[in-house]
C-alpha cells in the first residue's frame, strides 16, 4: 500500500509542473497574439479606426476593434484545440510546432474562405501583418520556453522517473536511446528484466528485480513511468492487467514499438477493436510535399544568394591571399548515387590533397570518414570560416542547381560512399543538405554511429517543419561555433 502511495504523490507532482508549464505557454500565446493583432491594426490604420463592411444582405458593419478581439479569441481557441499544449508534446521533437503552424494557416485559411463568401471587405495588409508575425513570434516563444525547459531538464528538474521493463537486449536498445537524448525528460531509475551476470542493464541502470516481482519493483522505485521494451514472458493479457495495476498508482505506461528511428507523425493507431496495432506510413520523396522543400529551397537560395554577394566578395578576397583559388570544388556523392561537384570556400593551404596520406595514421575519425581537430593543413583564415561554417556559403548555388538541398544528410566523398552498407544506401534517397540533424547535434565532435543515425532518422522523417527548425538551429551552432574543425 506504501508503494502505491508514494506512486500516487509522485503523479501529483508531475501533474504540477506540466499544468505549470501549460499555463506559461498559455499566457505567451496570448500575450504574442493579442500583439500580433494590435501591430496589424495599427499598421494598417494608425491610431485611428476603420469598419470592416461585411455580410452586405444584412447590412452589416463591424468596427476593426471589434474585430481584432474577435480575432484573439479564436486565435487562442484554435491553438488550445489544435492540442499545442498538450501534456504528451511538452519539449519534444518538432510536433508542437507543427500543430502551432497547422492551427495558425487553417485559421486564416478559413478567414479568407469566409471573406470571400460572405464579401468581407477585410484589408489585405492587416492579414498580412498579423499572420506572419503573429505565426514568428508564437514559434519564437514556444522555442523560449522549450530552450528553458532543456535547461530544467539537463539539472534534472521536470522530468519523468521511468522503469524499463521488458527482455534485456531490447531494453538496453530502449534505455541507450533514452539516455542518449537528455532533453526526453526521461530519467532512468532501472530496468525489471532478466537477471545475469551483467547485473546492470546500462551503466547507472541497474537492474531492479526479474519479471515475477514487475509490479512490486516499480512501486517501490517511485517511478511516474514505466517503458514497456517488449517481451514474450508478458501475454497481452497479462500486460492488460499490468497496465491496470499501473492505473490505479496513476503510473503511465509507455510501449516502444520494435521499430527505430521512427517518428511520431508517420505513427498513426488503427482503430482495431480489442487489437491495438500501429500502422506506419512510409517516407515520401515525391509529390507536392517535396514540390514544396524544393520551391522552398529555390527562392531561399536566391534571396541569401543576393544579400550575400559583399560577404562572398569579401571572403573570395581572404582566401586567395596565399595565392590560391578561392573556391575548393570536390566530388561528392548525391541523390540516386549521382556524382556532383560540391563548392566551399578553399580552408586548407593548396596542396592539401597530396599532404592526406600522411595524416591518415592520425585521424580522430574512423576507418569511414577522416576527421582532424588539429590539422595541420588548414589555414589560420580557414580555421576561422570552418568554425563559423562560412566556408559552406558557397554550397547555395549546389542548391540552385538541384544537386543540394538547405537541409539534408551529409554529402560523402566518393571513398565513403564505397563503404556504405544496405543501411546507409538510404542516405541517397534524398538531396544531401548544407545542414542537417547531424550539424546541430555536435557537428564534428559527433562519432560516425550517430551522424549515421542522424542522417537516417532525417531521411525516414523529413518535413519541411523539421527543415525550418534545423535552419533556426543552424543559425545559432554557427553564431556559437560550436563543435567544428
Amino acid at each position: 500500500m506504501s508503494g502505491k502511495v508514494d506512486a500516487l504523490a509522485t503523479a501529483h507532482t508531475v501533474n504540477l509542473w506540466r499544468h505549470a508549464y501549460a499555463k506559461r505557454l498559455s499566457v505567451t500565446d496570448a500575450f504574442v497574439v493579442c500583439a500580433a493583432v494590435a501591430i496589424a491594426q495599427f499598421a494598417r490604420f494608425g491610431l485611428g479606426d476603420s469598419r470592416v463592411v461585411g455580410l452586405s444582405f444584412l447590412r452589416a458593419e463591424f468596427e476593426y476593434s471589434m474585430f481584432s478581439v474577435a480575432l484573439i479569441v479564436v486565435w487562442l481557441l484554435a491553438l488550445r484545440l489544435s492540442g499545442s499544449r498538450n501534456a504528451k508534446l511538452i519539449g519534444g521533437g518538432s510536433l508542437e510546432y507543427k500543430r502551432v503552424a497547422d492551427a495558425t494557416v487553417r485559421l486564416f485559411g478559413v478567414l479568407a474562405i469566409l471573406a470571400f463568401g460572405f464579401q468581407l471587405q477585410l484589408a489585405r495588409g492587416y492579414v498580412l501583418v498579423a499572420f506572419p508575425i503573429g505565426l514568428a513570434f508564437l514559434f519564437l516563444g514556444r522555442w523560449v520556453w522549450r530552450s528553458w525547459l532543456l535547461r530544467q531538464r539537463h539539472e534534472g528538474r521536470y522530468t519523468h522517473h521511468a522503469v524499463i521493463l521488458g527482455e534485456r537486449e531490447k531494453s538496453r536498445s530502449v534505455g541507450a536511446s533514452i539516455l542518449r537524448e537528455p532533453g526526453l525528460g526521461v530519467q532512468l531509475l532501472g530496468a525489471v528484466t532478466e537477471y545475469g551476470r551483467d547485473q546492470d542493464l546500462l551503466p547507472g541502470v541497474p537492474v531492479l528485480a526479474g519479471f515475477d516481482n514487475a509490479i512490486e519493483a516499480v512501486l517501490a522505485s517511485g517511478a511516474d513511468t514505466v517503458v514497456f521494451s517488449g517481451s514474450d514472458r508478458f501475454t497481452p493479457e497479462a500486460l492488460q492487467e499490468f497496465g491496470w495495476e499501473l492505473e490505479e498508482a496513476k503510473i503511465e505506461l509507455l510501449v516502444a514499438p520494435a521499430l527505430t528511428g521512427i517518428a511520431g507523425p508517420r505513427l498513426h493507431s488503427s482503430p482495431t477493436p480489442g487489437l491495438p496495432l500501429i500502422q506506419v506510413d512510409y517516407p515520401t520523396f515525391e509529390g507536392m510535399k517535396y514540390v514544396a522543400k524544393r520551391t522552398f529551397d529555390v527562392i531561399t537560395s536566391v534571396i541569401a544568394l543576393v544579400v550575400l554577394s559583399p560577404v562572398f566578395a569579401i571572403l573570395a578576397l581572404r582566401v586567395r591571399q596565399d595565392g590560391g583559388h578561392a573556391i575548393f570544388r570536390q566530388q561528392r556523392i548525391g541523390s540516386d548515387g549521382r556524382r556532383f561537384e560540391m563548392l566551399k570556400f578553399r580552408t586548407m593551404v593548396v596542396n592539401a590533397e597530396d599532404q592526406l596520406p600522411g595524416l591518415l595514421d592520425r585521424s580522430d575519425g574512423n576507418g569511414t570518414l577522416f576527421k582532424m581537430k588539429n590539422d595541420p593543413r588548414v589555414t589560420p583564415v580557414g580555421r576561422a570560416l570552418r568554425r563559423h561554417s562560412l566556408d559552406e556559403l558557397p554550397q547555395l548555388i549546389n542548391v540552385l542547381q538541384g544537386n543540394m538541398s538547405l537541409v539534408g544528410p551529409r554529402p560523402p566523398l566518393i571513398i565513403e560512399a564505397e563503404r556504405y552498407d544496405y543501411r546507409m544506401q538510404r542516405r541517397f534517397l534524398v538531396r544531401p543538405g548544407i545542414t542537417g540533424l547531424w550539424q546541430v547535434n555536435g557537428r564534428s565532435d559527433l562519432s560516425w554511429d550517430d551522424s549515421v543515425r542522424l542522417d537516417l532518422f532525417y531521411v525516414e522523417n523529413w518535413s519541411l517543419t523539421g527543415d525550418l527548425i534545423i535552419l533556426w538551429r543552424t543559425l545559432r551552432v554557427v553564431f556559437t561555433g560550436a563543435g567544428a574543425y
